[in-house]
Parts: C-alpha cells; structure tokens; sequence
C-alpha cells in the first residue's frame, strides 16, 4: 500500500508538535524535574488518577486467571466435581484432561473476545465497549457460581472468558489514547499492576475459603468477580470518552470536552487546541489512505504496519512464553508436588512478590524505557528458570532446605517478570499502533496473548504431570520456559523501538523514519526539535 501524502503529513505533525511544546502537559525544568500542572496552573493529578481508574479492569482479568489454581485443590470442590480416587489426597480428583479443560477454557473465551473488541469498541466507544464486556463477564460468573457439574462450570469459563478477552484489548487501548505521553507507559503499566493485585486477592481469598466443608468455599471466591464487575462498570459512565474516538467518529465538540478533561484545560485552550489538531491531522492522512480492513495490517510501505502488527503478536506471544502462567495456573500443585508444606501460603508468597515487583516497573518504565527492560528482563528470567529447573532434578521432594531455595528463584523470576514483561507488553502493543489500525491490531495481539495462554494451560498437565501419553518434565519443564525467555531477549533487542516520551503521533513518525536499533537516538533527537 503506497503512502502517497506520508512526507506532508510527517511534516504537519511534527509543526503541531514544535507549536504545542509550550503548552505540553508536563515541562522539563534544567534540574531535570517534571511539574504536574498545566499552562493554565491546574493540577494534572486528577486527570491521571481518572485515566489510571481504567486500570482496575486488570483486577478482573487477574482474579479471574488466578482463582482457578486454587479452587481446583479444594477437597470440597474436587468432591463435587469430581470422581472417587484412592490416592488421592482428598479420596477424589479430576482426570488431566479435565484439568486442562478447566484451566484453558478461559483462554477459549479471552481469544475471541480480544478479537470481538476491535468491531465493539469503533462501533460503541471504548467506554461502552467495556460496559458491555462487563456484562458478558458477569453472565459467566453466574454460571460458574450457580454449576455443579463440569460442563455448566466450562460454559461459564467460555463466557467470563469473553468478557476479560475485551477488557484486556480496550483497557490498554484507553489508556493509550487518553494519558499524557510522558507518563503513558506508567499509567498502562497499572493495568499489570491491578492483574497481579486480582491474582493476589484470588490466592488470598481460595486460602480462607478452601476448608469450608460446603459449595460456599467456592462459590464465595467464584461470586465475589461480580463485585470487580460493577465497580469498573460503574466507574467507566463518570470517566471520559477516548478524544481519539470522539475526533474518529467526527464528534469533534465532544472531543475537545474530554481532551479538557484529560488535559485538564479549558476545551477552548491553547492545549486542547494544539492537542485536537495533532490528533486530527494524523487521522486525516489515515482517511486519505482509505478505509482499514485486517489486511492493511500486514501490508508494508512507509508506515511499516506489517513490522508492527507482528511486532505485537510477538510481544504478547512471547510474555506467554516466559511461562508465568505455569506459576499461576498450576503453581499450587506444583508446590504440592514438589514435596513443599503450606502450598496454599507459597502461592500467595508469589503472588505478593508479583503485585510488589510491578511497582518498579511502573517507576520505571517512563525513566528507564521500554526496550532495554524488555531485554534485561528476559535475561533475569532465563538465568532463575534454568536454576529452578537443574535445582528441580537434582534434589528430592523431602529435602527441605532445597526447596526453599527452588521457591526462592521462583520468586525472583517472578520478580523479573513483574517488573518488566508483565506491564512492558501491554505498554508497547498500546502505543506502537497508528490510529486507522490500532483496534485491530490491538486485538490481533491481545488475541494472540490468550491463544498461548490457553496453549500452554491446556498442555501443561500433560507435559509436568507423569502417566501414559504424559511427558512427566515435572521440573525439567523450566529448561523450556528458559530457553523461550533467551529467545524473548534476542526478540526485544531486533524489533522493539524506544518510544519513551513520545506522543503517539510522535511514536509513528519513529516507525517511518528510524531503524528500530537506531529508535533511541532518533527518539531523543525529536524530543529535543533536531530532527
């Protein structure tokens, strides 16, 4: 696809973004500090904690994925849904394949409503967009919570799954296209935080509720998603529209309203203004181009849409392949297994150290960047996975001391990952995307996030757990998620640009004009109006 207008539209934006840089959301004083405030004096604050709300539709996301692991152990639950198993440890269990089907169902549901997110949120708006998928979630709930037999328990799974699959595209996608771009990958990097505070507050509440002898110890855990549900529904009607949506849509009044709000200026402002035009100038050229349908997503030229949809598929693809889901799909079990007491308490163990490791990565992302996190990281992970793995098959379950140290580097894994892979991925798929294609390719690479979330919870009982047609890795499991961590390293270093600072208009004009190894000194020489 030829870009026929590319350089005059390069050119129109960067000219807004020279105009506007007096009245930027945040100025850079000479000691190197930001002031939070406005040209017209008003604090940024509230406008940051509005957009940083949306966040919480990763509390959905993370305790719908987490409860699972938890729920599975419970004697009551295996009792219910079950059959009869003399070795079991609570006399009742449930076959691998049941196992996998419980566990990756989710994925099944997350997967195509990634995918049923573009066409809802262009068509409703982000806001309503996620209204509705709260809707669909809680339809899920409710029938997991009302079942007593595997099949309903699956359909609610499906349901709920289709619900959290559009949260997790249009939450980042708001958050995107509403925060000020020198703090957006720290107020995207929340939607990780509030996952793994949703993974927490699971294994905390599964805990308490586990020795209840009734269907209570897991209908409370399993009922409670309704609350998460209608706070962020709740919450979205005060919150506004997307100004990115509203200029798409034409409605361009309503646009310059909510840029004032997320701006927090006068919608007559200076601000505002340079604002709306930056935005409406980049949509203008995307409309010279014609209407997007999926395969203007792979299509190269100047604007390098193929390189960046995959990029997206691949980041998304490659923070499954880190193998964090092992953790807390299965990590209860494998704790068990692994000869450890109090499996239960470990598991909430990793799932503090998950919520409290995500915080410097929400620190640092708009300091240190996306890109050399994404590879430091990797690295991190890769050296604690093969750790885990040798200390998993040269020890035995019984020695102790051995398996402090195997959860240990467990832990720190965990700690590399909440640091960097888990909210970098979904601060870079929420800005390296141009308009005319972005919630399309947003879906592409959130869709690809849960096809291999459900890949490898479906075929991770078969490949730890020991028995006829079963590979029985147990620990050795590690060396794969290891060696797929190398590979996610080497991936960040070829394909992942810095786009640290930079509006999203600015981020575009990176792709059109820079190497991605060059994108750091290319970013810079914008920031500072050389180039």
């Amino acid at each position: 696809m030829a870009y026929k207008s590319d350089d005059k539209v390069v050119i129109a934006a960067e000219e807004h973004a020279e105009e506007r840089a007096p009245y930027a959301a945040v100025t850079r004083q000479p000691q190197g500090k930001y002031t939070i405030s406005s040209p017209e004096g008003k604090s940024k604050i509230p406008a940051i904690l509005m957009v940083t709300f949306a966040a919480f539709g990763g509390l959905l996301f993370g305790y719908d994925t987490g409860y699972i692991s938890g729920v599975k152990a419970m004697p009551f639950w295996l009792q219910s849904f079950g059959s009869r198993d003399a070795s079991a440890p609570s006399g009742y269990s449930i076959t691998t394949g049941q196992d996998s089907l419980v566990t990756s169902i989710l994925s099944v549901g997350t997967f195509f409503g990634a995918l049923i997110a573009y066409p809802l949120g262009d068509r409703l708006g982000r806001k309503l967009g996620l209204q509705t998928a709260c809707a669909v979630f809680s339809s899920g709930v409710a029938m997991q919570t009302a079942s007593n037999s595997i099949p309903l328990f699956v359909i609610g799974r499906i349901c709920a799954g289709l619900g959290v699959g559009m949260i997790s595209c249009l939450v980042p996608m708001y958050q995107s296209e509403c925060s000020p771009k020198w703090i957006r990958g720290g107020v995207v990097a929340c939607y990780q935080w509030a996952i793994t505070i949703g993974l927490l507050l699971a294994a905390i509440v599964v805990n308490a509720t586990k020795d209840i002898n009734n269907k209570s110890c897991y209908q409370i855990p399993i009922g409670l998603q309704f609350v998460w549900a209608v706070v962020l529904a709740g919450g979205m009607a005060l919150l506004p529209e997307s100004p990115r949506y509203l200029i798409m849509k034409g409605r361009n009044e309503e646009a310059r309203q909510s840029l004032g709000r997320v701006l927090t200026a006068d919608a007559d402002s200076t601000e505002v203004s340079e604002e709306f035009d930056d935005i409406a100038t980049a949509l203008q050229h995307e409309r010279e181009i014609g209407a997007t349908s999926y395969l203007d997503c792979f299509r190269s030229g100047e604007g390098r849409n193929a390189l960046r949809t995959l990029t997206g598929i691949f980041l998304q693809a490659m923070q499954q392949l880190t193998g964090i889901n092992f953790i807390f799909y299965y990590g209860t079990t494998f704790f068990q297994r692994s000869g450890i007491s109090n499996p239960f308490l470990i598991t909430i163990a990793t799932n503090v150290v998950n919520v409290g490791m995500t915080v410097p990565g929400i620190m640092l992302v708009d300091r240190l960047g996306r890109r050399w996190m994404l590879i430091y990281g990797a690295i991190g992970m890769c050296i604690c996975e093969y750790l885990v793995a040798i200390i998993g098959v040269t020890i035995s379950t019984s020695n102790q001391a051995g398996q402090k140290v195997l959860v240990a580097f467990v832990c720190i894994y965990i700690a590399h990952f909440a640091a960097t892979w888990g909210p970098l991925a979904w601060v870079v798929c929420g800005e390296i995307f141009p308009l005319a294609i972005r919630a399309k390719a947003m879906s592409m690479s959130t869709a690809s996030n849960w096809f291999w979330n459900f890949i490898i919870g479906y075929m991770t009982p078969y490949l730890v757990d020991a028995g006829p047609g079963h590979a029985a890795l147990g620990s050795k499991v590690f060396f794969i998620w290891g060696t797929t961590c190398f590979g996610s390293a080497v991936f960040a270093y070829c394909l992942i640009p810095e786009t640290k600072g930079l509006s999203l208009e600015q981020v575009d004009i990176l792709y059109r004009r820079s190497s991605i190894r060059g994108s750091n000194a290319y970013r810079a020489q914008m920031l500072a109006g050389d180039v």
